[in-house]
């Protein structure tokens, strides 16, 4: 790899990631863009969720003892963070899994297998997802320079970023990024979801554009809080439209290189 003085150290942050899971676009995004921001010399970080229906042994996941041990706590209740990581064939592409118990070893993703029902606890495993990943990245002491978060169960980050992580150094010149897209989630995660998200440490008026987590209140709120935004939608909905006229855009198109997101980076670091 060569000395590169304008290499970027790019973390991203994704709900799925092909070819690990594929439920919906973001799984082919999280997988290709940070492959092309990596093959232009720049240093990457890649997070995920272990969803149960991840095969550990297929996929060669391990434990990353250095990373796991510790605790996420969502409503008092602590919830143990375990680390594993994998390697994607033919890339030099390292993967993090955030993994729980409780949360995630269990054979569907977000709807029970037996009856379909959305699951309950979707709103703390978001909450878990969110805040562990940005622990991961605290342990890791990796200062990333972007932040790209992927896909719904992200939504949080760019809040927690701009509040309860402002003064962690890690994060000092962070900028974060959030694609949005034309999710198919009907649910919500329901009525206590912006007081969990609070985590005792936020005021409920922090959580105000969630709402009750439906996806297009997931939505504005990490709109909201993010720096930039990459429009991933063939259609967007009229009242997430008016909030993007406040923003930096992007419009992701499938031909779309590493080249094009390299310079939405540029500029939305302020280099030009």
């Amino acid at each position: 790899m060569t000395n590169n003085p304008e290499r970027k150290k790019i973390l991203f942050i994704s709900s799925e990631m092909s070819p690990f899971l594929e439920e919906s676009p973001v799984s082919t995004l999280a997988r290709m863009i940070p492959q092309a921001i990596q093959e232009k010399d720049n240093e990457i970080r890649v997070l995920v969720p272990r969803f149960g229906v991840i095969n550990e042994r297929r996929n060669r996941l391990h434990e990353v003892v250095r990373l796991s041990g510790m605790n996420i706590t969502i409503n008092d209740s602590d919830n143990p963070l375990i680390i594993k990581v994998a390697s994607i064939p033919g890339t030099k592409m390292q993967v993090y899994f955030l993994d729980n118990e409780d949360f995630f070893h269990r054979k569907a993703v977000y709807f029970s297998k037996d009856d379909n029902k959305f699951f309950q606890d979707n709103d703390e495993r978001t909450i878990f997802f969110c805040k562990g990943a940005l622990e991961t990245v605290k342990k890791l002491g990796w200062s990333p320079d972007i932040i790209h978060c992927q896909g719904w169960m992200t939504s949080l980050i760019p809040l927690y970023i701009k509040t309860l992580y402002k003064d962690e150094p890690v994060f000092k010149n962070s900028k974060v990024i959030y694609s949005i897209f034309n999710d198919t989630l009907n649910e919500t995660l329901g009525e206590q979801f912006a007081h969990k998200a609070t985590l005792n440490e936020l005021e409920h008026t922090d959580l105000a554009a969630y709402g009750t987590g439906h996806c297009k209140s997931l939505q504005l709120g990490g709109i909201k809080h993010a720096d930039a935004i990459v429009n991933c939608c063939e259609e967007v909905d009229a009242e997430v439209a008016n909030h993007l006229t406040e923003k930096m855009v992007m419009e992701h198109s499938d031909d779309d290189s590493g080249d094009k997101y390299m310079d939405f980076y540029d500029k939305v670091m302020g280099n030009s």
